[in-house]
Order: C-alpha cells, then structure tokens, then sequence
C-alpha cells in the first residue's frame, strides 16, 4: 500500500496546503482517492506530486462535509470512468449550530442529482476490491458526539443531532493487520479501531486520517491518546481537524507511534 496526501492544512514549497484532506492511494495495481478537500487545489497538487487523477479507478467520500467534498465536481471532469463511493446516510443536509443559527457545511448542493450516475451508495460491509473495504459506525449513540460538537442533521424541517450515519472508514486488510483509513473520525478514532477490529477479527496496524480535537481541551485529548493506546494500533498518522496543538499533545502520550500528516507525505505499508 502506498498512500500520498494530495490536500492536508500543512503544505510544502511545491504543494499548497489548504483546511481539507485528499489522499491518493495505490493498492494491489488500483488507485483510489479518498476525499477531494476543500477545492480544486487536490488536482493541482496531485499533478506537482505526479499522481494521474484520471487513472482513479474509485473515488471515495469519507463524509458528507465540504472540506473533504467540494472538489468532486472537478474530480468528475477530470475523470470520466470512475465512480464515486458514499455511504448511503450521505445526504446535503449537514450543518454546524452556533447559537440559533445553522450554517450549511455539506457537500456541494444538488451533486447528488447532477452526478447520480457517477455516485454509488453503500451499506455494510462493502467489498471494493479484493481486500479494500467500506465500513459504517457500529457504535451506538454517536448523536451525542454531534451535539457536543454543534454538528446537526436536517430532517425536512427538524433538526437532529449528527449521528454521521454519513462517515465510513476505508479499510485495507493485510495478513498482519488492518490499515484504516477515516478522514475526520467524528465517532471517535477509538471507537473506530475497535469497531473495524471486531468486525475483521484482526487487530489495526495503522490509522491514518483527522480525529478531529482540534478545538478539545488538554485532558480530553490525553484521555483520547490513552483510548488510542488501548486498542493495540501500531502506528497512527493524523493531522487536518487533529490541529498542531493537538497533534503536540498527543506526540506526548504516544511518543514516535504518532506522526504528522502534511502534503506530499508518502505514506507506505
């Protein structure tokens, strides 16, 4: 497995960062990409990083947010043939509360319709290709995750916690553990590890993807590392909502397991 960050808040002299996450993967002889961050700027970046966006054969939404969706109008120009992943909970109707007001944070507006030929919805656990899987939350009660982070859905005319029925982990099974990938991990990356760990029935070896701390206070994100610690993964890449302060904290608890997602990072397995 080899996975490049195409979009990540940390950019480089050649690759501009921006508040989103793309990655570009390569496994078994397919590329998936998984996100398209907040823009076009995954495809300008992944040509200064020589990966062919139009030699995708899947695409992948990780959750129904802008900063990992509003480059998909752009993915499907530049790529003709691959389909897009979501899962089926996806819909436009994710938004953040701040007092009384909702301010709209999903996916670009009418995509869904647009480019329903191009979109693929999915339950379960979903087979992508041999090994390459698509899995949903299991844990129950995640609406108070939503609530605590402002995060509503709207139901028709009633709002309603995030419960991200819209979130899925991409999932690498190798014979000597399980590669996850979950760009925001809004249930909580423990709670990940542990739900793709009991469902494979083999431990993680490596996390990769925001775990969204970044506004959490000092002991809230110790008591996360040792949750992370306590699932037995080996290695842990993150960076995006994790935030730098975050990320700091968290390379205190776990030491060198912990390491920093930017863009042009080359991540291989």
């Amino acid at each position: 497995m080899k996975a490049t960050v195409l979009v990540d808040n940390i950019g480089t002299e050649i690759a501009t960062g921006e508040w989103g996450l793309s990655i570009y993967i390569e496994q078994a002889g397919k590329n998936i990409l998984l996100d398209t961050g907040a823009s076009n700027r995954f495809l300008v970046n992944a040509k200064a990083l020589e990966k062919d966006i139009g030699a995708v054969d899947y695409g992948v939404l990780s959750h129904a947010h802008y900063d990992h969706a509003n480059g998909m109008q752009a993915f499907f120009e530049e790529n003709e043939n691959a389909k897009f992943y979501l899962q089926k909970g996806t819909g436009e109707n994710c938004y953040f509360k701040k007092w009384f007001i909702h301010k709209y944070i999903g996916i670009p507006k009418h995509i869904l319709t647009r480019q329903k030929d191009r979109i693929e919805y999915v339950t379960g656990k979903y087979k992508l290709y041999e090994n390459v899987y698509l899995i949903p939350h299991t844990t129950k009660g995640l609406e108070t995750i939503g609530a605590a982070n402002k995060m509503y859905i709207r139901d028709g005319r009633r709002w309603r916690p995030d419960d991200f029925a819209h979130e899925q982990s991409l999932v690498i099974e190798e014979e000597d553990g399980l590669i996850i990938f979950n760009s925001c991990s809004h249930g909580g990356a423990d709670n990940i590890i542990n739900e793709v760990s009991k469902l494979f029935e083999k431990p993680a070896k490596m996390m990769i993807g925001g775990f969204h701390i970044f506004q959490k206070g000092e002991t809230e994100i110790r008591q996360l590392a040792e949750k992370i610690k306590a699932t037995g993964v080996k290695k842990i890449y993150t960076g995006h909502c994790t935030g730098g302060r975050a990320f700091r904290i968290l390379q205190q608890e776990l030491g060198d397991m912990v390491e920093q997602l930017k863009v042009g990072l080359v991540i291989e397995a």
